[in-house]
């Protein structure tokens, strides 16, 4: 075991998206805006369900949790790619790789079961809405948020308890712009196909069930608004619809990836810049675009700002439009 300490590379080679010089520039800015959008927009969902009295229901405190979850998802890769593409020498040491492999699996196992409770709050509001705020209580709600992080860090550790003791002595180039499991695992030095078979493929079949639960939950909750024609029954259509369009985005990739590993095709790092970076850019949009709640609370702050900070009013009207 000395032996192989001794001998573990000290770093990784990430060889990126593209060696284009042109394309580098091109993705250079494409992704310096999307990331900036990003940042932008979850923490002005942040911002507005927490200082909107109104937005403090379970479904909002659910989704202002999901956009911290995604300002995290898309940091952990997206600024080192970001200042890579005009690196001569896009490399990693050994620790950086391991910790973007445990916030990867952290982020994303999070997620999951983020998603899983944003389904059962729908459920609940829309199936059983008589029990709604007894069952959906502040203490259900941050203990599933509470959840989400422990069964996230849960599932990050049982990934890395066994990468960690793996001999690194020789191959260090990982064929992608982040660390993340199904390449890492192949340049041991020894061999892993039996124990990467099932290290990767158990996130993806986890993730195919946590698919299927949501799949079902949706279904049942469609069925139950088609059973009412209103106009609370339309307002429900149109958040579950949104829900499920996030659910989508996030899991179609995560289950591409992790069910089939070990393959170096180009449509990998395109499931890969997905849902570490668009998914994250848009879920804010599709909730600020389908949410007339948000969408009312997120253009009431933005006047509030611009009179505040564009022009001098009395303090009196920002008061007033404070209580609109």
């Amino acid at each position: 075991m000395e032996r192989l300490n001794s001998s573990r590379v000290s770093e990784f080679v990430l060889l990126g998206l593209t060696d284009s010089p042109e394309l580098q520039i091109f993705f250079f800015v494409t992704f310096s805006i999307f990331y900036l959008m990003t940042m932008l927009g979850n923490c002005l969902i942040l911002f507005t369900v927490l200082s909107t009295s109104h937005l403090h229901a379970p479904m909002f405190f659910l989704l202002s949790n999901l956009s911290l979850i995604d300002i995290c998802l898309s940091s952990f890769a997206t600024p080192k790619m970001i200042m890579d593409f005009f690196a001569h020498h896009k490399t990693i040491s050994f620790e950086g790789c391991i910790s973007q492999i445990f916030l990867l699996h952290l982020f994303t196992g999070t997620e999951i079961v983020l998603l899983i409770s944003m389904s059962f709050d729908r459920y609940i509001a829309i199936c059983k809405p008589l029990y709604y705020t007894t069952i959906m209580s502040q203490k259900v709600c941050v203990g599933l948020v509470v959840t989400s992080w422990m069964v996230g860090f849960l599932h990050t550790m049982s990934q890395l308890v066994f990468i960690l003791f793996l001999p690194f002595c020789g191959p260090n180039v990982v064929d992608s712009f982040y660390c993340d499991l199904p390449l890492v695992i192949q340049l041991a030095c020894i061999d892993t196909y039996v124990l990467g078979i099932f290290m990767v493929s158990s996130s993806g079949v986890i993730a195919i069930i946590s698919f299927l639960l949501l799949l079902i939950s949706y279904i049942v909750v469609l069925v139950t608004i088609r059973d009412h024609s209103s106009i609370g029954s339309s307002k429900a259509l149109s958040t579950c619809t949104s829900h499920f369009i996030v659910v989508l985005m996030f899991f179609v990739p995560c289950i591409f990836i992790y069910v089939w590993p070990f393959t170096n095709f180009l449509v990998d790092k395109i499931l890969s810049v997905f849902y570490t970076i668009f998914t994250p850019f848009l879920n804010p949009l599709i909730y600020t675009l389908r949410n007339q709640e948000v969408r009312t609370a997120v253009k009431k702050k933005i006047s509030i700002q611009y009179f505040t900070f564009g022009k001098t009013v009395p303090h009196y009207t920002v008061n007033v439009l404070e209580r609109s």
